[in-house]
C-alpha cells in the first residue's frame, strides 16, 4: 500500500501534486511519502504483539537522514554496515544501543566507533573478524556483543545478485564453523555471544525459504545451549519482497506470524532486519522528458533520470513500473517505448517496451517503487550532480538533500 495516487489525471504523492513539486524542485528528484513509511513500519511492529523483538531499520536501503529520523521517532532500531551509516543513525537521533552491524568487512576504525558508541551488536560474519573485534575490545576494556552469522546454504529464490545465503555467498559463517566457533565461546575473553544471526536475501516472495532458515537456526540453538551459552536473540535479517508490479509478496504479519509460531519454544527475543519492504513503495524518481526519437526498430523517450540516478534496472535488469505524471492524454492510444538516460552507455535505461500514452518533451513520468536501493545507489557516473530527495507529509513538502551543484562533483579534488 502506498500513497501515490491520480486526482484529476493528476498524479499525487499524499496531497502534494508531482507536477508542482516538479516545477519548483526540478528533475531528476526522488519523492518519499511519511504516510507510507509509517505505514510500513507500523505494519511490522504491530505483528510482533506483546512478543519481545526489534524492527532494525536496513540503512542500506535508503539513508536520508530525515527518513532515519523519522523511523527512529517510531523506536525503529537499525540495521547498519560501515561507519559512515552508523554516523547518519547518530545524527538522525537514532539510539546506538538499537544497532546491528552486519557486513563481511568491517575496518578496524569502524569496530572501533561502534564499541565505543556502544551499539547493540555485531553480526560477524568470519573467524578473522571475530578475532579482531576480541583484540579490539580488550584494548578499550570492553566486551563486545557478538551475533555470529551462519550461511545455511538455502536458495532464497531472489535474483542471484541479492541472494545472501547459499555456500557460493560471500556471507556469512558455515554452520559447522560457526557451531564451533561458539563452542569455544570461552577463548574469547571480550567477546559476549548474545545472539545468532542470518539474512539469506532480498525481494524474497515466499515464506518457504524463510521456515526452512529458521528450522535449521533451531537447531543450531539447541547444540550451543549445549556448551553453556545462553542466547539473548535470534535474528532473521531482513528480504521481504515487496511488489514492484504484480508480485504477492506476504504482508509482515503472515511474515512474523509464520516465524513467532517456529520460534514459541525457544523464548528469545526476535530482531529482524526490513529495509525494501519499510521504503521501496514509498519513494519514486520524479523524470522529465527531454526527447522524443523514432528508430527503424525502436521508440524511445529520452528523459533527464539515468542510470547513475536509478541503477536498478541496468545492474539486476530490474522492473519498476512507470506512470506518467498528466494521463489526460490515454484516450490517444498507447504505444512501445524504451525510456532511456542522458549517459553514454547502451545500459542506460529506466525501464523497456513500455506502453505509455504518447509522451512529448517537458512531460513528467514517476519511476515506482523507486524508495529502496535508489539514491542510495545513485553516483556522479558522467560528472551528473545526484538528484534532490522530497519528503512529503499529508500537503506540505520539504526538500531533505538539496541537489548536487557543479562546486560539489569536484569538492575534495585538488589541481
Amino acid at each position: 500500500m502506498h500513497y501515490f495516487h491520480y486526482k484529476k489525471n493528476t498524479l499525487f504523492c499524499e496531497e502534494v501534486s508531482l507536477a508542482h513539486i516538479a516545477e519548483h524542485v526540478k528533475t531528476p528528484c526522488y519523492v518519499y511519502s511519511q504516510a507510507t513509511i509509517e505505514r510500513h513500519f507500523k505494519a511490522f511492529q504491530k505483528s510482533f504483539q506483546n512478543s519481545p523483538h526489534l524492527v532494525c531499520y536496513s540503512v542500506k536501503a535508503n539513508s536520508n537522514i530525515s527518513i532515519l529520523k523519522l523511523l527512529a521517532k517510531l523506536e525503529a532500531g537499525f540495521d547498519i554496515v560501515s561507519g559512515g551509516e552508523l554516523f547518519r543513525v547518530i545524527k538522525s537521533g537514532g539510539d546506538p544501543k538499537k544497532v546491528v552491524f552486519s557486513g563481511v568487512g568491517k575496518k578496524d576504525e569502524e569496530i572501533r566507533y561502534a564499541l565505543q558508541k556502544n551499539i547493540l551488536c555485531f553480526n560477524v560474519e568470519s573467524s578473522q573478524e571475530l578475532d579482531a573485534i576480541n583484540t579490539l575490545a580488550r584494548k578499550l576494556r570492553k566486551k563486545a556483543p557478538v551475533s555470529l552469522r551462519v550461511n545455511p546454504n538455502i536458495n532464497p529464490k531472489t535474483h542471484p545478485y541479492i541472494a545472501t545465503g547459499l555456500k557460493e555467498n560471500k556471507f556469512g559463517i558455515p554452520i559447522r564453523e560457526a557451531i564451533d566457533l561458539y563452542k569455544h565461546h570461552k577463548n574469547y575473553t571480550h567477546i559476549h555471544f548474545t545472539g545468532l544471526d542470518c539474512h539469506i536475501g532480498s525481494q524474497m516472495l515466499s515464506l518457504s525459504p524463510i521456515l526452512e532458515t529458521i528450522k535449521e537456526l533451531k537447531k543450531i540453538i539447541l547444540k550451543i545451549k549445549s556448551f553453556g551459552l545462553s542466547l539473548e536473540h535470534i535474528n532473521l535479517g531482513g528480504g521481504l519482497g515487496i511488489p514492484y508490479t504484480h508480485e504477492e509478496p506476504p504482508s509482515p504479519q503472515q511474515y512474523i506470524t509464520s516465524a513467532l509460531k517456529e520460534l514459541k519454544d525457544l523464548k528469545l527475543k526476535l530482531l529482524i532486519e526490513p529495509g525494501r519492504a519499510i521504503v521501496g513503495n514509498a519513494g519514486i524518481l520524479l523524470t522529465k522528458v527531454l526527447y522524443t526519437k523514432n528508430m527503424p526498430q525502436k521508440n524511445f523517450v529520452i528523459v533527464d533520470g539515468a542510470m547513475n540516478d536509478l541503477i536498478r534496472p541496468t545492474l539486476y535488469g530490474a522492473y519498476q513500473d512507470i506512470w506518467p505524471v498528466q494521463r489526460s492524454l490515454a484516450s490517444l492510444g498507447m504505444t512501445s517505448v524504451d525510456i532511456v538516460g542522458p549517459i553514454c552507455e547502451s545500459g542506460d535505461f529506466l525501464g523497456k517496451n513500455r506502453k505509455l500514452i504518447p509522451l512529448h518533451p517537458g512531460d513528467c513520468l514517476a519511476i515506482m517503487s523507486a524508495g529502496a536501493y535508489g539514491f542510495s545507489m545513485s553516483s556522479n557516473y558522467n560528472s551528473r550532480p545526484r538528484a534532490a530527495e522530497v519528503l512529503v507529509s499529508g500537503g506540505k513538502f520539504k526538500i531533505c538533500r538539496r541537489r548536487e551543484s557543479f562546486e560539489d562533483l569536484i569538492r575534495g579534488e585538488t589541481l
